[in-house]
């Protein structure tokens, strides 16, 4: 992405939701996207996919991108199967051969922990983090070098969040693959991610290597976001609420 911008709206109304912004993820490499809500991180990981075009700037797309979606229920389509919403994409790309789609899907079910024999059951019937897994494999049906992750692991529990995190950092080792993972949790985006963005109102206020960004703060609004992250430590979390009121202060 490279100075790129999205306006929502014209005239007096027209509110850029992101401004500027230039990133670059390299191959086998999770860059964290970190922001509240209304920071235009979610604006930022649909454009680099091309669900939404640039007002300005451009988009640089090396090879094929695809998206995880933050919720796994409304992103599948509860009327297919979970067999034919991953055979989406092979579709599109032209194969028709059914049986090369069903043992392609069946592979690609068996690859994110599900069983190829499900590939006829409908959403309903799976748990919140087996239909991220569907998403997970709908992702991977074509073939991309990137995938952007949507607050993919936001609507699960955390036990469900370390397992399918896990299972992406699995498949990224295996597959080579780039991750943007987009993301509100700092806790959960420092687990995964090697570089980190930080969004405030449309622009990137901080961009760094994980332990640049969790351990050596730059900018006051990375520091705030910071001191917000709940902590066991008594000492840790007081030296935190300490760091808030100076904030608060400022």
């Amino acid at each position: 992405a490279v100075d790129v911008r999205r306006v929502f709206g014209k005239g007096a109304s027209a509110t850029a939701a992101v401004d500027g912004v230039s990133l670059a993820v390299r191959r086998g490499e999770t860059l964290g996207v970190v922001g509240e809500s209304g920071s235009g991180k979610t604006t930022l990981g649909r454009m680099l996919v091309g669900l939404l075009e640039p007002s300005a700037g451009r988009v640089v797309r090396r090879g094929r991108v695809q998206m995880v979606f933050q919720d796994p229920h409304s992103s599948l389509n509860p009327r297919r199967t979970i067999g034919e919403s991953v055979a989406d994409p092979l579709r599109a790309a032209g194969e028709r051969d059914e049986r090369a789609i069903r043992e392609r899907v069946g592979g690609l079910l068996e690859r994110v922990g599900l069983d190829a024999a499900q590939y006829d059951r409908y959403p309903h019937e799976f748990s919140g983090g087996q239909r991220q897994r569907v998403g997970i494999a709908r992702a991977l049906a074509a073939d991309p070098e990137l995938i952007v992750c949507d607050e993919a692991v936001s609507a699960l529990d955390v036990t469900t969040q370390a397992q399918v995190t896990a299972l992406l950092a699995e498949l990224q080792r295996e597959l080579g693959l780039a991750l943007v993972f987009v993301a509100h949790d700092l806790a959960v985006v420092r687990q995964v991610s090697d570089r980190v963005a930080v969004m405030r109102a449309g622009r990137v206020v901080e961009e760094g290597t994980v332990d640049e960004v969790y351990s050596r703060p730059q900018h006051p609004y990375t520091r705030q976001l910071l001191a917000a992250v709940p902590v066991l430590d008594p000492a840790l979390a007081a030296r935190r609420r300490a760091a808030r009121a100076e904030l608060a202060a400022a």
